[in-house]
């Protein structure tokens, strides 16, 4: 092993010198924080929302997989770091940099890094949705946001952010169903019920989404809508 990891020595885990139980400890802790980073990239940020909303417009627009679901996951993952920039920056200047320097310890890292993440998902959270984890779990109603447990409010938000998707979703749905539904009328009354009003519908689909640039009208809706 150490022909290929010289520079680890594999005693190292098994030392009972408490400052390399320590950094033991330690990395095991990132190792775990690591695995699970893609669900708190999805449930602690504006990520849910996002690619709910793309999602729809794909299925609104039944271009099956066009944009593909890798270019959605990209746009949204760039998006997400975009509107988290400022909060993302406020707990690096107030956790990660004092914590890498040896100013404060994991806990107090984690407590300030916790503050503007509760910020912001505090602003975007309905209040009955928050209640409901609460009242499950008996707790009291907290009197700040920094008193809310994250255990209430990271499901809380995600389902309110589910909830608003879809209302934006249903905005966006409705425009290409009545073109369906008109495309649909016009073929059973020339008598072409066997023609798919899919097949018909979707250049004039197309065409209106680029008339009125559409991309743009739901980045630009998205982005204000934080």
């Amino acid at each position: 092993m150490t022909e290929f990891l010289p520079g680890i020595d594999p005693s190292f885990f098994n030392s009972t010198d408490p400052a390399n139980v320590s950094t033991t400890v330690r990395l095991i802790l990132l190792l775990t924080v690591l695995s699970i980073a893609p669900s708190i990239l999805i449930l602690m940020t504006s990520f849910t929302r996002i690619i709910i909303v793309l999602s729809f417009v794909r299925t609104s627009l039944a271009t099956q997989q066009m944009p593909p679901t890798q270019v959605l996951i990209s746009l949204a993952l760039f998006m997400t770091f975009f509107i988290m920039a400022p909060t993302f920056s406020e707990i690096n200047d107030q956790a990660v940099s004092p914590f890498l320097d040896g100013q404060i310890t994991e806990q107090q890292a984690f407590d300030r890094a916790s503050v503007p993440i509760k910020e912001f998902m505090s602003k975007h959270t309905r209040q009955k949705d928050l209640m409901l984890f609460l009242n499950y779990a008996d707790m009291e109603k907290p009197k700040t946001i920094e008193d809310i447990p994250l255990t209430a409010l990271v499901p809380a938000f995600a389902i309110s952010e589910i909830k608003t998707a879809f209302q934006i979703g249903f905005m966006i749905f409705v425009p290409f169903l009545v073109i369906d539904m008109i495309v649909a009328s016009i073929l059973m009354s020339m008598g072409m019920m066997m023609l798919p009003p899919v097949m018909i519908s979707l250049p004039f689909k197309i065409l209106l989404f680029v008339m009125v640039d559409g991309w743009y009208l739901v980045v630009k809706s998205l982005l204000l809508s934080f």
